[in-house]
């Protein structure tokens, strides 16, 4: 089983490298297309094809992609893939070894009769050293309800295509249905968390983040639980890296502590009293 990565990107220099750089060495092939960075990310990819995985990185500066065209970038990526298997792979989760390596190994085993993969995450908010509560996980897949996320893809689904706008968007099958719908025999859990900042800064600088589509919702005022003081981060972390990768272990600052400090009663409240919806 030949398994590719798909990474799109735009305005991504905080987490980028490490995220790349937790999952090139599991993967045959990742497809990493950039839609306008203007924030270090390009640079930090650069820095990536001197790594010793850089015959592994396909990369591409596809141009610019709005919410709306969004699954035309996936399709676009899909259609030119012959790898057996898919793993997205957003710049903004960070995996474990061995969660990378569960999930890689399952497809190589199980690959022919598996037409996706489902995992949980490990969502940070604030700083890296805080995590959000399970209440705020609302999504449903494979019979549970929680941080989760569909991450592997079986290529050979039939009719596979992207489908829906930037924050609905997912993947179809030849008839219209999500593929998280299909047989939910053929869909695996797998407990192979990765670590999750899509609600922390996630390009060189705020204004940055400000003109990636709809990236400016996901930022959160809110305090979360901490890590233990011994706390297994990702291995990517503690890894060698470029001096222009900016180091994850920054605090949350003052404003944000008490701006975040009215607003999180209010978000536990609204998540335990109103159902939210699925998407952004």
């Amino acid at each position: 089983m030949k398994i590719a990565g798909h990474c799109l990107v735009k305005n991504e220099a905080r987490f980028v490298w490490f995220s790349v750089m937790s999952v090139l060495p599991y993967v045959d092939r990742i497809l990493i297309w950039d839609t306008g960075s203007t924030d270090g990310t390009l640079e930090i990819i650069e820095e990536m094809k001197k790594t010793e995985y850089r015959v592994r990185i396909d990369f591409k500066e596809y141009g610019n992609v709005t919410k709306d065209t969004f699954w035309k970038a996936r399709q676009d990526m899909l259609n030119v893939t012959s790898e057996d298997w898919i793993i997205m792979v957003d710049a903004d989760e960070v995996w474990w070894d061995e969660s990378i390596r569960k999930v890689t190994d399952e497809i190589k085993v199980n690959g022919e009769k598996l037409e996706s993969i489902v995992v949980p995450t490990v969502n940070l908010v604030g700083d890296i050293f805080h995590f959000q509560e399970d209440k705020a996980g609302l999504y449903e897949l494979v019979g549970r309800k929680g941080h989760l996320n569909l991450r592997g893809v079986n290529r050979k689904i039939p009719g596979l295509t992207s489908y829906g706008a930037h924050g609905v968007w997912g993947w179809v099958d030849e008839t219209g249905k999500m593929i998280q719908d299909r047989d939910q025999k053929k869909i695996e859990f797998v407990e192979a968390p990765y670590l999750h900042a899509s609600f922390l800064q996630r390009a060189g600088d705020l204004k940055a983040d400000v003109l990636v589509p709809k990236r400016a919702k996901k930022l959160k005022h809110e305090l979360g639980h901490s890590f233990p003081k011994d706390y297994f981060y990702p291995e990517a972390f503690f890894r060698e890296k470029p001096e222009i990768v900016a180091s994850p272990w920054e605090v949350k600052s003052k404003s944000f502590y008490a701006r975040a400090f009215f607003e999180t009663p209010l978000k536990k409240i609204k998540r335990r009293v109103w159902k939210a919806k699925v998407g952004y």
